[in-house]
This record gives structure tokens, sequence and C-alpha cells, in this order.
């Protein structure tokens, strides 16, 4: 069929496709809606879990998911909305008719007026089928936008990884085609960013044209816009659809700009200060996080009121630990940087064996001499080992005995070293105020 498009028995199946294509637009965004809805909450989560451990690219694929959702779910909504005052006005124009302005009995002002604004109910329906249809097409190709700036920056950042710093290709060539390569990309997104905001002004000057051409070319494979463009063009050649793009952009920044707004209830306490002396952040305390949805701090203890004689300390891993460790010891960094996307595809990579069982002990001995424990002002032996909390996240866990402490609040400490403008020194990473009182 796709072969015969020029068939006038194509075109007119088309024609009825189109003519009942609502039906399929509001079964589609029934669906939609109610599975965006679903799964908003649980890929917002991924994001926040991915933040707090610096897996920077499962917090990329998540945000992408979110901010897609997030455009799916405004526009398709609208869309059901408006869907649903066009399915009533039909049903109004089957019982009233077009409106009557000779009935309405107004002075002639008014029904000058009110002829010229407001029209014919026809067109009011007819406007109404315009933006439903515009907006359910354009709703999906928004995602297609977010995924082409996703798609750029992705690139950018690979030459910058994988070609300017390189560690196996010479520096010659690594900055010889690199650099090139970034500078292109840079002003080549600028560049496609303001044909695309002026609507194709860079495609209508001749000589402009010329220049723009191998640009375009090359972005519309880093930003897949060969497979949506037929879309973005027709779009393009009708007044309503260009319309409605410059309406859209600057209520999508609106809408952004509006739920920026908070309510500041305190110009001193705020419950997402991190804990300290005089602060105590749910989020380091592991008996509050099992109750609700808040996120596991960088550093837990079981409780605000320890009884026990002892205090377990949780520190969760992210990979800025790792590049600490290999800072103070280089001999741990191996020759080949593991961390990263994986393919199990072939074999899994991780370091098996009683050789990498000794490296390890060195890693989590040199993470001892990095991370220390101090209670109040007085150190504390501890001695990390790598295990799982209770939201099976990875990190280092230690017990520091309690039998000399006193009763009554206060704080845990955990220092690190830090190399600082070529000097090692103490840095406290976290405090948690709690209370010892002991059964």
């Amino acid at each position: 069929m796709s072969q015969n498009y020029n068939n006038p028995a194509f075109k007119k199946l088309l024609q009825k496709l189109q003519e009942e294509s609502w039906q399929l637009e509001l079964l589609i965004s029934g669906f939609a809606i109610f599975g965006l809805f679903t799964i908003f909450d649980p890929i917002t989560n991924s994001m926040h879990e991915a933040r707090n451990s610096q897996q920077i690219y499962k917090f990329v694929i998540s945000l992408v998911a979110q901010i897609s959702c997030a455009i799916l779910i405004f526009n398709l909504v609208l869309h059901v909305l408006l869907r649903g005052l066009w399915i009533g006005a039909l049903g109004l124009r089957y019982v009233s008719g077009d409106i009557d302005y000779e009935e309405l009995n107004y002075s002639e002002k008014f029904t000058k007026y009110l002829k010229k604004k407001v029209g014919s109910f026809d067109r009011y329906i007819g406007t109404l089928e315009n933006y439903c249809s515009i907006i359910f097409a354009i709703s999906f190709l928004l995602i297609f936008y977010v995924l082409a700036l996703t798609f750029t920056i992705v690139f950018i950042a690979l030459i910058a990884n994988y070609i300017i710093d390189s560690d196996w290709l010479p520096g010659w060539l690594s900055k010889g085609i690199g650099v090139p390569l970034m500078i292109f990309l840079c002003i080549g997104m600028i560049i496609t960013f303001i044909d695309f905001v002026t609507l194709g002004f860079l495609k209508k000057k001749k000589w402009l044209s010329k220049i723009y051409f191998p640009v375009y070319w090359v972005f519309s494979f880093v930003t897949l816009s060969f497979l949506y463009r037929p879309l973005v063009y027709n779009f393009l050649d009708h007044k309503f659809g260009r319309r409605l793009s410059f309406i859209l952009v600057p209520f999508y920044l609106l809408i952004l700009l509006l739920t920026s707004f908070y309510y500041q209830n305190s110009n001193y306490i705020n419950a997402n200060v991190d804990s300290s002396a005089i602060m105590a952040n749910v989020e380091n305390y592991e008996d509050h996080l099992a109750t609700n949805e808040k996120f596991t701090g960088d550093v837990t203890i079981p409780s605000k009121v320890i009884s026990e004689s002892y205090l377990k300390v949780f520190l969760l891993y992210h990979e800025r630990i790792e590049d600490r460790i290999f800072a103070f010891d280089s001999t741990l960094k191996p020759k080949e940087d593991l961390r990263g996307l994986q393919n199990e595809i072939g074999g899994n990579n991780f370091m098996r064996g009683s050789k990498y069982d000794s490296l390890r002990r060195d890693y989590l001995k040199m993470f001892n001499k990095i991370y220390t424990v101090r209670i109040d002002s007085t150190k504390y032996e501890s001695d990390f080992i790598l295990t799982q909390n209770f939201k099976n996240e990875l990190g280092f866990e230690t017990y520091i005995n309690l039998d000399s402490l006193s009763k009554g609040k206060h704080v845990l400490n955990i220092d690190r070293l830090r190399i600082r403008k070529g000097d090692t020194i103490n840095w406290n990473v976290q405090k948690i105020p709690f209370w010892y009182f002991k059964d």
C-alpha cells in the first residue's frame, strides 16, 4: 500500500481514517495517561536514586524519561479536555444548530462585535478539531525533540571522554581529531537550534543554505531527525501549526517557571537542610527511611536514639569514593576502568579470583585510611566492610563500640582525607546527631 500512495483509493482511505481518527486519539490518550501516571513516580525515584549514587548513565536515562512523561501527560490531558469540549460542542450543535444572533436580541453594537469575534459555531467546532489533532500529533514530536537534544549532548560527552581524554590514542591524534569534532558539534548545535526556533530561516537564504547544508546533514543523523522530519515539515507548511508551535514553547517555559515556585515559611528552618549538631535530617536514620519515601543519605545510622552498646554506621557507595581511593593509591587503579555501561553478551568483565580478592582487601584498607569515625571530638576505631543496606544499596558498614560513651546527646562525625593544593587535609563529610541511652 505504501507504494501506491498516489492511488485515489489510498487517498480515499486516508480521508476516511482522518475523519474517524478522533476515536483512536481518545483511546490512545486514555491508556497513555493511565500508564504515564503509573510510571511517573517510579521513574522519578529512579532518577533521585541515580543522582544520590552518582550513576550518570542511569540518571540521564531517568531524567529524559521523566521529561518525556511530563510532556506527554500535560499534552494528552489537554488533548482529552479539548476533545471532551469538542464532543460537547457537537452535541450542542445537534440540539441547537448554529448561533442565532438575531434571537439573542442584543444591541447592534454587540451583535456586530459578536459576529466578528465569535462568528459561526461551526467555525468554533472546526477550530477545536484543529487544536485537538495538532496537540495530539505534537505531543509525540516533542519527545523526539527531547531525544534530539539528549543525543547531541551524549555525542559531545562521548567525544570529550573517549577521544579528547582518551588513554589509548596518541595525544596529537586525540586532540587533532577530538577538538575539531567538538568545535563542529558545539557550533553546529547552536546553528541548528537557531534554524529550529526561526522555523527554517537558514534554509531560506541561498548563500546561508549552502553553508548550513553540511551541518543540517550531519545533525539529521546525530538527532535522528530523519525519522520524524516529514511530521516537522507538515507542521511548518501550515499556518495554524506554526502559530501553535510559537504558542506552546513559551507556554511550556511558563509552566516550568510556575512549578519552580515554593513557599518558604521560615528564615532559618528548612526540612531539607543536611544533618548537623543542630539539625537531624531523616535521610540519615534507617528507621525513618523504612517508613517513608525519602532517599538514603550518604551516611546512615539505625535511629536517633541508640539503646544498644554499639552503633552501626553505613556509608553509601558512589563512584567518587573509588576516584578518591585511586588518588591516594594509584596502584589500585586498573588498566581498564570497568565502571560505566557494560554488556553481558560475551561474558562479564568483573574482576574475580584470589588475585582480585587481595586487591579488594587493599582497596578496603585504603578506604579505612581515608575515612574515619569520630563521636564528638573522640576518634573511634572503625573497620568498614562492603555490604548492602536494607534498601539493597551497596556501601560500607562498620560497628562502633559505645561502652565508654556517656548518656545523652552526641554527634557522629565522618571524616575523610582530602588532597587540596598538594596537601593532605582532614575533611568532614557528615555530622549526624543521636541520643545514647543504654538499656
